[in-house]
């Protein structure tokens, strides 16, 4: 048999107002099963997840049933705050650690336990603009230990994005930063435009997923072309990328990539297992339409095509998946 992973998406993007009711109609349609919640309208305006009300949430888990959708992970904002109360030229907001964890973590936490999912997306905080991230390693590490062992309590697995301008702004410092933390509920999140869109190249885009891969939890799905390669950018200015593009036509190697990935997958399945969760997801965050710092926008047009090319991928390096079929609704 094949490996197989989980296709999810984050949902908001598929919407054009983000309504819960466009995101739920567009991933049905598509036959996808899951859907990673991060920005939503539930009828009183479009906010982040952080911010549902009770009322909102059972709402958001009746539609969920109507449209047969299961959460595969809270998008959260955790750890996208600064490290120190600095004036570094940047918009990041401080929040003193001890208030963030418990606050801000305990609050992800709760939300993840009241759509039954298990995973929480974080980051690895921002260290001031314009320094080596490397200092920073031990303040970052002894946070997201913090983190990890917060959602450990409530079962739950901490996946870490890498992404620019943050202290887990590559592969190798990932990795690293996974090698110090070391705690079962803290796994890694790979996305490969996420390093793309800071100049490194396929052949580097791939030494960073290997870098990465012994730590993985689950893979983000986005790709990136740059139309006039800048060479290596110690800081994107997020507000300005423009250039995501659909898995199948992008720099970052998503074949390579997953072939590779391929062989990996029963190990990670194993690991997902043990922490309690049903598969090995890919989430779908294409932001064909334009991305930023805190999401990105395809549309149910771009959603579908982005989600398409995903398919072709996968089925030309043997990588199986499961959507909805005739059988699903007789």
């Amino acid at each position: 048999m094949k490996p197989q992973v989980l296709i999810s998406g984050f949902s908001d993007e598929a919407a054009n107002e983000k309504l819960a009711v466009q995101q739920y109609v567009a991933f049905a349609a598509l036959g996808l099963r899951y859907h990673s919640l991060r920005f939503v309208d539930v009828g009183n305006g479009i906010k982040n997840v952080m911010l549902l009300e009770a009322a909102e949430i059972e709402q958001l888990k009746r539609m969920q049933d109507e449209y047969g959708l299961k959460v595969s992970s809270i998008g959260s904002p955790i750890g996208k705050v600064k490290l120190r109360d600095e004036d570094d030229g940047t918009s990041n907001r401080y929040v003193p650690f001890d208030q963030y964890l418990k606050q801000d973590v305990e609050r992800a936490c709760e939300l993840a336990l009241a759509f039954n999912c298990k995973l929480l997306r974080g980051f690895a905080f921002y260290h001031p603009k314009g320094t080596d991230p490397a200092p920073h390693l031990d303040q970052v590490c002894d946070h997201l230990g913090q983190i990890a062992e917060a959602c450990d309590r409530h079962g739950l697995t901490f996946g870490l994005e890498v992404e620019a301008n943050l202290v887990g702004q590559n592969g190798d410092l990932l990795a690293e930063i996974h090698r110090r933390v070391d705690h079962p509920a803290m796994l890694t999140i790979f996305d490969a435009a996420n390093i793309v869109t800071q100049g490194f190249s396929a052949d580097e885009v791939y030494a960073q997923y290997l870098a990465m891969k012994p730590s993985l939890g689950w893979m983000h799905i986005k790709d990136y072309h740059d139309p006039s390669p800048r060479g290596r950018i110690d800081h994107v200015d997020e507000a300005s990328l423009s250039d995501f593009v659909p898995a199948d036509i992008g720099d970052s190697g998503h074949e390579a990539i997953l072939r590779d990935f391929a062989g990996y997958i029963p190990e990670v399945e194993a690991r997902m297992a043990a922490r309690g969760v049903e598969g090995v997801f890919l989430d779908l965050e294409p932001h064909v339409k334009g991305g930023g710092q805190f999401g990105g926008f395809s549309g149910p047009d771009g959603f579908g095509i982005a989600t398409r090319a995903l398919c072709k991928v996968l089925d030309y390096v043997g990588i199986g998946y499961d959507l909805r079929t005739y059988d699903d609704i007789r």
